[in-house]
């Protein structure tokens, strides 16, 4: 069998003489992908936020243990750009192969999946076939019939972009997002329009840190309430409501906007019904 040479999202080169047998997900999508994929029985280690699976974990996707990963003698490490912490990555990196993904794109978290089957070596397989053609399939620019405004944070208010993977998810499934085209400002004081920005040059401007007000001039049908990364309560609602009057508020499972791969190919769908009903 001839080597596979491919790149990670952070364009490494990575070289594979043989699929790798014993896998450690850093990623709790990831490690559902491996499932979904038919090679559940190759993950020796997941993290604690991993809910599928039953490997050993080896700490949570910010303080991963890099000496219980490495105890475990992997194969192949999977990671995220956003999820994992560089310290982490870099001195696992500098024993194993790391995978490290970071998908903005429905399209490009299939892809991952395509690449990461590829890697198993399980790509011809009818499950992982069909798997990745249903990925593709989903994977289909959507007529925008809604608008809605997706907070992630409540103190301070934080939302996403259209440069994010929760927000392309939502234009999947239908629904255009209030902040798509804003970025985040550097300082705080600036993305709160109380001073001037600042050159934020090589900084993530992918969540913005927005007013009440703000959302309330921005306007949208839906107020859209993911349980994670933060859960919001019923009195974080209530002060959201009074700047959106209007709109019908829908809380729905951070997984389904934010888990990449093959959570992706059932959670459009889902998220279709949830948020395309009439009013």
């Amino acid at each position: 069998m001839p080597a596979l040479k491919l790149n990670d999202d952070l364009g490494r080169t990575l070289v594979f003489l043989h699929p790798p047998q014993r896998v450690v997900s850093l990623v709790p999508s990831d490690t559902y992908s491996v499932i979904a994929l038919g090679a559940g029985e190759r993950l020796v280690g997941r993290t604690t936020w991993c809910e599928h699976g039953e490997a050993p974990t080896v700490g949570g996707t910010k303080d991963v243990d890099v000496d219980a990963v490495l105890a475990l003698a992997p194969q192949l490490v999977i990671a995220n750009q956003e999820e994992n912490t560089r310290n982490a990555l870099e001195a696992l990196a500098a024993r194993v192969p790391v995978l490290v993904s970071l998908p903005r794109r429905v399209e490009q978290g299939v892809a991952h999946l395509a690449r990461l089957a590829r890697i198993l070596g399980v790509e011809q397989t009818e499950r992982a076939r069909e798997l990745i053609r249903r990925g593709y399939a989903v994977a289909r620019p959507a007529e925008l019939t809604r608008r809605a405004f997706v907070p992630i944070w409540m103190d301070p208010l934080m939302t996403l972009n259209a440069d994010t993977f929760g927000s392309d998810v939502l234009a999947h499934a239908g629904v255009a997002n209030a902040f798509g085209d804003r970025m985040r400002l550097y300082p705080l004081a600036a993305d709160l329009g109380k001073s001037a920005p600042q050159d934020a040059s090589g900084r993530d401007v992918r969540y913005p840190r927005v007013s009440l007000d703000e959302v309330r001039a921005r306007g949208a049908d839906l107020l859209v309430l993911p349980d994670e990364p933060h859960a919001f309560s019923d009195a974080d609602e209530a002060v959201l409501r009074e700047a959106l009057p209007g709109a019908r508020v829908v809380r729905v499972s951070g997984k389904d906007l934010f888990w990449y791969g093959a959570w992706t190919i059932e959670a459009i769908d889902r998220l279709r019904e949830q948020l395309l009903q009439p009013a």
